[in-house]
Formats: C-alpha cells, sequence, structure tokens
C-alpha cells in the first residue's frame, strides 16, 4: 500500500487560494471527499485531485 499525503482544511485553502469555509462548505455537500475524526478533517490527494478534476480549475 502506498503512502498518501492527508490535508488539513487550512492547507486546501491556502492551495486553492480561497477561504476556509468555503472548503468546510466543499466538504459538508460532499462535493469534496473528507475524513472526519471528530471535529478535525482531513483529505486525501487523491480526493482532492479528484475534485480539481471535476472542477476544472
Amino acid at each position: 500500500m502506498e503512502d498518501e499525503r492527508f490535508y488539513t482544511i487550512k492547507d486546501v485553502a491556502e492551495l486553492l487560494k480561497v477561504s476556509d469555509g468555503a472548503v468546510r462548505k466543499w466538504l459538508k455537500s460532499g462535493k469534496l471527499k473528507g475524513i472526519k475524526l471528530g471535529r478535525i478533517w482531513r483529505i486525501r490527494g487523491s480526493d482532492l485531485e479528484e475534485f480539481l478534476e471535476a472542477r476544472e480549475w
């Protein structure tokens, strides 16, 4: 099994130059897949790539 990088909401927001709130909205709506550990979200690198391909930034 290969190692996969996980990102925080803040990491994704900085990468995409959007607000933390925008990333939270995408997670809650299901547009961006993420894993919720208690109150903390983690986003797999592969899920972020899939999201970006679908959005055609």
